[in-house]
């Protein structure tokens, strides 16, 4: 678990935990809008997915932004 201050955060350090699980032997992912992703064969395709999902959320624009992101990432 991560204990530092991020730049710009003031004060305690909130609760972090690593993004990504195993159940058996599947990968999954967590994302901060409280949405699971998975399952993948390797924690490396996990990882994959990931970066497409935030790839996807920087482009969405405005309000709706967490419903947006989980409908264009409904590809496993």
């Amino acid at each position: 678990m991560d204990t530092t201050n991020r730049r710009g955060e003031d004060g305690l350090t909130p609760f972090r935990s690593d993004r990504f699980f195993a159940v058996g032997d599947k990968w999954y992912f967590s994302t901060r809008e409280g949405f699971d992703s998975g399952p993948y064969a390797a924690k490396e395709r996990a990882e994959e997915g990931l970066r497409r999902f935030l790839k996807v959320a920087q482009i969405l624009p405005g309000e709706g932004q967490a419903a947006r992101v989980m409908r264009a990432h409904r590809i496993f």
